[in-house]
């Protein structure tokens, strides 16, 4: 086939349209379609139109799942992207630290159930290694059961993430540190600059892009959160780190309720669309802004 034919390209992209179609497309539209439903998932679905919408509206559980996640995603933007833009800014600071950055970057590739069972023993009340430092340290009286308290559980869940993803965004902001051209950082040391004025004054603000690009998988990352969550509290205790994906997930599966399940799935993510759009939004108009 001659490569100028219009067709040509089509076919090419035929395979993966199909892929994406049948994986991501079709279920989308099923769940819209399940959330107009009243249907436990085996038997005749009725249409409710948009009571479940308006059940979600009300719902005080899905309420408090959203708040407990903006608590989450605002300890994380402290515990992943800060933290891993400060270890950055150590990393370049100085030559031949490459077993730092790959010790620092191994929890990332470990599989996060992994991460949540080892956590689960670290911060287990009775022989967990936290509670046993803190003993050893003369500091009994910070021991907490810490997964089963509901003032720290939250907490605890974010320096679990914190620790996970701070090597994450530590080599998305390296890799940017290494574009900023080194006859400007020369220059900064010429005039008497210091390595933390360096960072702070021209770093930082010549790899803006790549932060914003950081908060944003953040944030989006924050509201999609679900596998640490569920293995190490399940949402508890007394619903203190219910997320509203752990809650669809008991609501589909373990109350059966599709319909209104589908709804929770629909309003979520529609809040991290609509963050996502809000957010490209402000970073072209500072982009403008700056341009002028």
């Amino acid at each position: 086939m001659r490569p100028d034919r219009r067709v040509a390209p089509w076919l090419f992209l035929a395979p993966g349209l199909v892929v994406f179609s049948v994986a991501v497309l079709l279920p989308m539209v099923l769940t819209v379609g399940f959330s107009f439903t009243e249907w436990n998932g085996f038997g005749a679905m009725t249409f409710v139109g948009l009571d479940n919408y308006v059940r979600a509206f009300h719902d005080t559980f899905l309420r408090a799942s959203f708040l407990h996640v903006i608590v989450y995603i605002a300890a994380t933007l402290v515990l992943e992207v800060l933290v891993g833009l400060c270890l950055a800014g150590l990393v370049s600071m100085r030559r031949g630290r490459l077993w730092f950055r790959v010790a620092i970057f191994t929890p990332v590739m470990l599989p996060m159930v992994v991460v949540a069972v080892l956590w689960a023993f670290v911060y287990n009340p009775d022989f967990g290694l936290l509670n046993g430092a803190l003993e050893a340290m003369g500091l009994a009286g910070l021991q907490r059961i810490w997964l089963g308290d509901p003032s720290v559980a939250l907490l605890a869940i974010s320096v679990v993430s914190g620790w996970v993803y701070a090597g994450f965004y530590m080599m998305i902001f390296y890799a940017a540190f290494r574009q900023v051209p080194s006859d400007i950082i020369e220059a900064a040391r010429l005039d008497g600059a210091g390595e933390w004025s360096i960072f702070r004054r021209v770093k930082v603000p010549m790899i803006r892009g790549a932060v914003g690009v950081a908060v944003l998988l953040c944030v989006t990352g924050g509201f999609q959160g679900f596998d640490l969550f569920f293995v190490m509290t399940n949402g508890g205790p007394y619903g203190s780190t219910e997320i509203p994906t752990t809650l669809l997930v008991r609501t589909v599966f373990r109350h059966a309720d599709v319909g209104y399940g589908s709804a929770m799935a629909v309003v979520l993510t529609a809040v991290v669309v609509t963050c996502g759009l809000a957010y490209a939004q402000l970073q072209v108009r500072r982009t403008r802004g700056a341009a002028r």
